[in-house]
């Protein structure tokens, strides 16, 4: 039982933290698939990993169906929960790694349950239709028009999450030190330079942990006023401001003495030189695997 921990744990995690959107709910869906595998015979198991993805998605399934009430009566946006690189887990065996980035994860939050569970498998995890039908317990034809249907859902709102931006890991630092010199200085040519057409930001403060942006702020001048406002925000302007790996990509987070007190996302747009989306996580309780 130890060595198959060993061997699907970090496997069972990427699939359960793309599905889930945190850290600890994700662990406990683990805990309970070994749990459970633990109480039967591991030998008569003829595919272990599709076993393993089985018995996350199905409890997956009922943890979102809980947490969709919770987050109905959530104040403010709910955001997934950031990680970083070091974090051991959904990164170091994912196939697709493009599906863990922090806007990927926003996108899922669109998707019903059972959508997200057969999008995740089918877009994330490479598996057949056949594999996801015996994992979802649907049909092999109702399981393409489901993913069929998730993706018309997840397309019908622009996201560059399904379409990863140009260029390369260097450009990326580059507007990165340009935001975080223009966010700090109040510079509004710079921040306008930065932002594409139709940029959106959106805040998380753990419900009513933090006081942040409440609602979805869209627009260049919304989203310009925020972000160059010499009162909103003012206090991520005296914390430490510093470029780390963050869900698969390098974005900013924001340290206090040592402390992390906040992680922005961002998603940019297709050319890659400007910012479509900015994902503001202020959540202690989701500041905690950065």
């Amino acid at each position: 039982m130890e060595e198959l921990y060993r061997s699907y744990y970090r496997y069972a995690f990427s699939i359960a933290y793309r599905m889930l959107g945190t850290v600890a709910d994700a662990e406990d869906a683990v805990q309970d698939c070994f749990a459970e595998l633990q109480r039967r015979e591991p030998g008569g198991i003829q595919n272990m990993k599709a076993y393993v993805a089985k018995g996350i998605t199905n409890r997956c399934l009922n943890m979102l169906s809980s947490a969709r009430s919770r987050r109905e009566t959530y104040v403010g946006e709910w955001l997934p929960e950031p990680v970083s690189e070091a974090d051991d887990g959904p990164e170091a065996s994912a196939e697709r790694k493009d599906t863990l980035s922090y806007a990927f994860l926003v996108l899922l939050e669109r998707l019903t349950p059972t959508e997200r569970a057969v999008f995740v498998l089918r877009e994330a995890f490479q598996y057949e239709y056949d594999a996801i039908a015996e994992m979802v317990g649907k049909s092999e034809s109702n399981c393409r028009q489901i993913f069929s249907r998730a993706k018309r859902t997840l397309q019908a709102r622009p996201s560059s999450a399904l379409q990863p931006a140009a260029g390369n890991g260097t450009s990326r630092e580059q507007l990165l030190r340009r935001f975080t010199a223009a966010f700090t200085a109040y510079d509004v040519g710079g921040m306008l330079e930065l932002l594409a057409e139709q940029p959106v930001l959106i805040g998380d403060g753990g419900g009513q942990e933090v006081h942040t942006i409440l609602r979805p702020m869209a627009g260049r001048k919304g989203v310009l006023a925020l972000l160059t406002s010499r009162r909103v925000l003012k206090q991520m302007r005296e914390w430490e401001i510093a470029m780390d790996w963050i869900n698969g990509e390098q974005n900013l987070v924001f340290r206090q003495q040592g402390v992390v007190r906040a992680v922005l996302c961002l998603a940019l747009d297709k050319s890659g030189e400007q910012i479509q989306e900015l994902y503001l996580m202020m959540a202690a309780s989701k500041l905690g695997h950065v």
